[in-house]
């Protein structure tokens, strides 16, 4: 039998950094893969944000519509809908809505599992930039911790 989700009936997760992901697919989501994981996420506009982080996956960014600064180790570049951007294993990386509207994106990383950085938001532990964890990137908008620092 196959297993079918619907993204339109799927709750998701609203994060302080202003954003709701939707896991698809790997660990708790309905898809119960165990080699990666895949999800819909929603940056709010004008600063919504997926915070600096990093994780031992590897992580696939895909924009669906939008457009954003992703920060990666010490790069800063724009994206927007139609690109796809690779994350190293280990890597820091965050991206910033900068447009006016919602930012779509899909992320694919394997292997399946929930990333620390997700609970450590909603905790209000997030490591922050340029303290727990590296600083940003020159230039780099700077990272939402949801609980009024930045």
């Amino acid at each position: 039998m196959p297993i079918v989700t619907d993204l339109a009936i799927l709750p998701g997760t609203r994060y302080p950094a202003g954003r709701r992901t939707r896991n698809i697919a790997g660990g708790a989501a309905p898809i119960h893969a165990t080699n990666f994981s895949m999800g819909f996420v929603e940056l709010d506009a004008y600063g919504g944000q997926v915070p600096w982080h990093n994780h031992v996956q590897e992580e696939v960014y895909f924009i669906l519509r939008g457009e954003g600064e992703l920060c990666l180790g010490e790069e800063v570049i724009t994206v927007a809908a139609g690109q796809a951007v690779y994350v190293p294993s280990g890597e820091y990386h965050q991206l910033t809505n900068t447009s006016g509207t919602t930012l779509e994106m899909i992320y694919c990383y394997g292997p399946a599992g929930e990333i620390a950085h997700w609970r450590q938001e909603l905790d209000g532990t997030l490591p922050r930039a340029g303290v727990e964890a590296p600083a940003l990137p020159a230039g780099a908008k700077p990272q939402r911790l949801g609980d009024g620092k930045k």
